[in-house]
C-alpha cells in the first residue's frame, strides 16, 4: 500500500483502487489517510466513486493484507454503501481536522524542547493535546513554557522528517523520549523529526506522524493548565489560541 501522506502530508485529495470492502471496512492501493497511532488520532474524510460515495469516521492499522507492506483499513459507518473490489474512488481528507493535527503535535514536539523530562505519555487533539512528563512540579512554570514556546513557533524554524538506521538508533538512545513507547525498528531504518536545522537544532526524536513544514504555521499556543498526575507525573494541556 502506497502511504500517500508519507510523501506530502499537505495532499487533501488523490485517486486509489480499492483492494477489498465489507464490514470492518476498505482496504485501498494506496491512501492519504493516516491512521490512528503514536497519540494522533485517524483522519476522517469521504471515498467517492462513480455511483456513489462513503464518509470515513476513522482510519486504523489493522494486520497486513499483502508481503512487506502495511495494511490500513477506511472505517465507515455501518449499513453505508461499499465500492467492490477494483473500483476506482477518489479520496477527500477532511483538511481542517489534520490540520490541526498536524500543528499540535508539531507544538508537543517544541514542548519536548522546552521540557527536559522524559515523556511519560500523550495524545493529539484538533482543539487540545497533552504530553505527560516525569519531572518535579516546581519545575514547570505555565507562563515561562507558554512564553517559550511562542517565541519557537515565532522564530519559524523549519521542520522535516528523516532517516536513520536501525544501528544508528541503536547507538543514540537519547533521542528516545517517550518512556512508554519504543520506536519501531526492525525494518532497517527509523524515521525521525527535526525541528530547526542541522547546525541549530530544536529537537530531533522518533516520530512517525503528520507535521507542518515550519513552526510559524502552528499559530499562537497557550497552555491550558498543568495538572500533577503523579509524585513525578506532570501533564501539560496544550490548546490553540484561535
Amino acid at each position: 500500500m502506497a502511504l500517500l501522506f508519507r510523501d506530502d502530508p499537505y495532499l487533501k485529495q488523490a485517486e486509489a483502487t480499492v483492494v477489498e470492502s465489507g464490514a470492518d471496512g476498505i482496504r485501498l492501493d494506496a491512501t492519504l489517510f493516516y491512521p490512528n497511532g503514536g497519540g494522533q488520532p485517524g483522519d476522517t474524510g469521504r471515498i467517492d466513486w462513480d455511483g456513489g460515495s462513503v464518509a470515513v469516521t476513522d482510519t486504523r492499522k489493522a494486520v497486513p493484507l499483502v508481503e512487506n507492506g502495511p495494511d490500513i483499513l477506511h472505517i465507515v459507518p455501518a449499513d453505508s454503501p461499499l465500492p467492490p473490489p477494483g473500483t476506482s474512488v477518489t479520496l477527500h481528507l477532511d483538511w481542517e481536522r489534520r490540520h490541526r493535527h498536524m500543528r499540535m503535535h508539531t507544538a508537543m514536539h517544541l514542548l519536548c524542547a522546552v521540557v527536559p523530562g522524559a515523556v511519560t505519555g500523550g495524545q493529539v487533539g484538533a482543539e487540545k493535546s497533552r504530553l505527560d512528563f516525569d519531572v518535579p512540579s516546581a519545575s514547570l512554570d505555565k507562563d515561562a513554557l507558554e512564553e517559550k514556546l511562542n517565541e519557537l513557533i515565532r522564530a519559524d524554524h523549519p521542520v522535516r522528517e528523516r532517516t536513520i538506521t536501525d544501528q544508528e538508533m541503536a547507538e543514540r538512545p537519547e533521542l528516545v523520549r517517550t518512556m512508554s513507547v519504543k520506536p519501531p525498528t526492525g525494518s532497517g531504518s527509523v524515521r525521525l523529526l527535526q525541528v530547526g536545522t542541522d547546525d541549530a537544532m530544536v529537537d530531533l526524536q522518533p516520530c512517525g506522524g503528520t507535521h507542518v513544514a515550519h513552526t510559524g504555521e502552528i499559530g499562537p499556543i497557550c497552555i491550558v493548565k498543568i495538572e500533577n498526575k503523579g509524585k513525578q507525573n506532570r501533564r501539560v494541556v496544550l490548546g490553540f489560541r484561535d
